[in-house]
C-alpha cells in the first residue's frame, strides 16, 4: 500500500497538533493512490464554509481511466468531527499558524486518510539548525 509522505512539510514549518481525516475522493483517484501517483508540491488546507479542503493537491490520472478519469488538480472535501474542525478554525485565527498536508495512507479498512498538521512557519534560522540536527543524527545512525 503507498504511503505518501510530504517531506517538505516539517523542513518549512513547526508542527503543533496533527489530525487523521478522511478524505472525498472518486475511484480513479483511489486507484492513482493505490499506485503512488501523488504529489504534495504547494498543497495546503483552507476552511471554507465550515469545512475543510484541501487545494493544489496532485493525483495524477488513472493511467486506465477512460471518460471517467479526475481532474488531477481539483479541491477535495476532508472530513473531520465538528469539535476538531472549531479548535482548528480557532488557531488560524492566530497569527502565523496555518494547516498542513503531512501524509497520505491507507488504513486496515482500506480507506484513503490523510494526516495534516497545524503549523507555524519557520524562519530560515531555524530550517538551518533543521539541517544540523539531520545531519548529526545521520552521522549518529552511521557509527551505530
Amino acid at each position: 500500500m503507498a504511503d505518501i509522505r510530504n517531506k517538505s512539510a516539517r523542513f518549512e514549518f513547526f508542527i503543533d497538533d496533527t489530525y487523521t481525516a478522511g478524505m472525498v475522493l472518486t475511484g480513479t483517484e483511489v486507484k492513482s493512490l493505490r499506485a503512488g501517483k501523488a504529489s504534495f508540491n504547494d498543497s495546503f488546507c483552507i476552511i471554507h464554509k465550515g469545512e475543510l479542503f484541501l487545494k493544489s493537491f496532485h493525483i495524477s490520472p488513472y493511467a486506465f481511466g477512460t471518460y471517467n478519469n479526475h481532474d488531477p488538480l481539483r479541491d477535495r472535501k476532508l472530513l473531520l468531527n465538528k469539535k476538531e474542525l472549531r479548535k482548528i478554525e480557532s488557531k488560524l485565527k492566530e497569527k502565523g499558524y496555518t494547516v498542513v498536508p503531512l501524509r497520505v495512507f491507507f488504513n486496515e479498512k482500506g480507506f484513503v486518510k490523510i494526516e495534516i498538521g497545524l503549523g507555524k512557519g519557520k524562519k530560515l534560522h531555524d530550517k538551518r539548525e533543521s539541517i544540523k540536527e539531520r545531519d548529526t543524527e545521520r552521522e549518529l545512525r552511521r557509527y551505530k
